[in-house]
């Protein structure tokens, strides 16, 4: 920038060239100057402000400014209790979901709920001072926010937790559900149990590969456990028979029966009727002969029974007896 200066006095004119230095030491001498006349001012404001007769205008000044900087925390107390307000709608959506789980995961796993009730709050007490910490403090309106954030991150944490567990939960019921425990027709005891025994047609030493429940004819035979029919058929030695697929390579025998109520390709229900006792085939008097089988290989059936009496749940692992002497 050239500056061409024009006097009376100068015989001819006189040009000064300003550079990029020195334009920006003329900016910075102009910022200085206006930072030193505001300190001023806020200094004058702050040693008179208390003197309302001598200084009404300085009284009026701080007010003002003072007046600014209440409204400034008020906006900004509003935004943050805004902010805070959707927060905790959120987190009491979150809950509510989190009590539903809880209380279906409950219902899953067994436990009573006088045992652990979600409606009603945990006890919670302590000393009012720390003898570590001292005594307490109170929590700012940032520290707030982030506890609420940090709250809501849990809750979301361990909704997805429940929902693991009551998959594994529901899982589970489905598959104990499937195991053939419940007692195949309404009677006490057995007239021949698993394992070797002498045959009653041929008096030699043979392997019965399941269980004879002695009943009238026409007496109710039910569904061990919910599965898909197989076979509804007369078979040369079994008589009128059903046999029931349960999944997990488990399927069921209902053999001699006097009447078959389903067909192949039936999903039948744990508990419904599905046959009645007889003495068809290969039989002395009127019986259920009921199997378990688990690939192919039969299997004792009270063990599967004892858990039905007992109220017991799926085995971890379920053992294959191959039948031998």
């Amino acid at each position: 920038m050239q500056i061409i200066l024009l006097h009376p006095r100068f015989t001819k004119a006189r040009s000064v060239t300003l550079g990029s230095k020195h334009l920006m030491a003329l900016f910075l001498l102009m910022a200085v100057t206006v930072a030193a006349c505001s300190a001023l001012v806020c200094w004058l404001v702050l040693r008179h402000a208390a003197d309302a007769d001598a200084s009404p205008m300085f009284r009026k000044l701080a007010m003002s400014m003072s007046q600014q900087e209440d409204d400034r925390k008020e906006k900004y107390l509003k935004e943050n209790l805004a902010m805070m307000a959707v927060k905790v709608g959120e987190m009491q959506a979150q809950m509510m979901r989190l009590d539903a789980l809880g209380e279906r995961v409950q219902g899953l796993a067994g436990i009573r709920p006088e045992e652990f009730n979600f409606k009603e709050l945990p006890g919670r007490g302590g000393a009012e001072q720390s003898s570590r910490a001292g005594p307490g403090r109170e929590v700012g309106m940032d520290e707030l926010r982030r506890m609420l954030d940090s709250l809501a991150q849990d809750a979301g944490h361990r909704t997805d937790y429940l929902n693991a567990v009551e998959s594994t939960l529901m899982g589970d019921k489905i598959k104990s559900r499937l195991l053939p425990t419940n007692q195949p027709v309404n009677v006490a005891y057995n007239s021949s149990s698993f394992g070797w025994r002498l045959d009653p047609f041929t008096g030699h030493n043979a392997f019965h590969e399941g269980l004879d429940f002695p009943a009238p004819v026409g007496t109710r035979i039910v569904a061990a456990a919910a599965g898909v029919v197989i076979a509804s058929e007369y078979h040369y030695q079994f008589g009128n028979m059903l046999e029931i697929d349960h999944g997990n390579n488990i399927i069921t025998r209902y053999a001699h029966a006097s009447q078959l109520y389903v067909k192949v390709g039936d999903i039948v229900k744990r508990g419904q009727h599905v046959a009645d006792v007889g003495s068809t085939g290969r039989s002395t008097g009127a019986h259920l002969h009921f199997e378990v089988r688990i690939r192919g290989v039969a299997q004792d059936p009270r063990k599967f029974l004892a858990l039905g009496a007992t109220g017991g749940n799926q085995p971890k692992q379920m053992p294959v007896f191959v039948a031998g002497r």
